[in-house]
């Protein structure tokens, strides 16, 4: 009797072990890699501009400034729709409950998001068209080079993210319930989107302010 009440004592008092979310700490790892990756991009600006410091101070003048600002400002504010998307998501609330943004749901928050990042694409490939009707393209020069190779890599991580959107979309459509295994594929997709916009903050920062 007395064993038996100690091993019950003993089962029921053993602290419970919580691991972290293996899809979490994956995308985690993975970004660090991606950290390298960009590294690698931005050392090899900056080793070209400064082999060519009259040709970056040239070149740089002819960028369309505001309207790179403000295709940065809908990106960085797509951050701030695909977080709200996330707390729909962690209360596990896949579409709207109502019309007002404060009663929406994952599914729109996350439509929302897409709709800007799709608007920033938009916007890059219209200004590489431009750039490059006025004579910068990738092969003209060492600038050409460094600009289309930083910006177009991002561009393609950018464009990632919104397939990864699509694809978390169209799980909550084909699930019948949606539990914590949807609002995890969510969260990921947040962090992976969260760091391709601060990479963009730092592309912006060192091609268009610091010229």
């Amino acid at each position: 009797m007395v064993t038996s009440t100690s091993i019950t004592t003993q089962a029921t008092s053993a602290p419970v072990i919580n691991r972290p979310n293996t899809v979490a700490v994956g995308t985690i790892v993975w970004l660090g890699s991606e950290v390298m990756f960009f590294a690698g991009l931005f050392a090899i600006y900056f080793t070209l501009r400064s082999t060519s410091p009259d040709l970056w101070a040239f070149e740089a003048d002819r960028l369309n400034f505001p309207f790179s600002l403000t295709n940065t400002i809908i990106l960085v504010l797509s951050s701030f729709t695909c977080q709200f998307g996330v707390f729909a998501a962690e209360r596990l609330q896949p579409y709207a409950t109502g019309w007002k943004p404060t009663q929406w749901g994952m599914v729109e928050w996350f439509f929302l998001t897409y709709a800007m990042g799709a608007m920033f694409v938009a916007g890059q490939i219209w200004e590489y068209a431009t750039l490059v009707s006025e004579g910068i393209a990738l092969d003209s020069n060492s600038y050409g080079s460094a600009f289309y190779i930083t910006t177009g890599f991002h561009g393609l991580h950018v464009t990632g993210g919104l397939i990864a959107f699509l694809l978390v979309i169209g799980r909550v459509f084909s699930v019948k319930h949606f539990g914590h295994r949807e609002a995890t594929s969510a969260i990921v997709v947040s962090y992976y989107w969260h760091f391709v916009d601060v990479v963009w903050i730092g592309l912006f920062l060192v091609i268009y302010v610091l010229k």
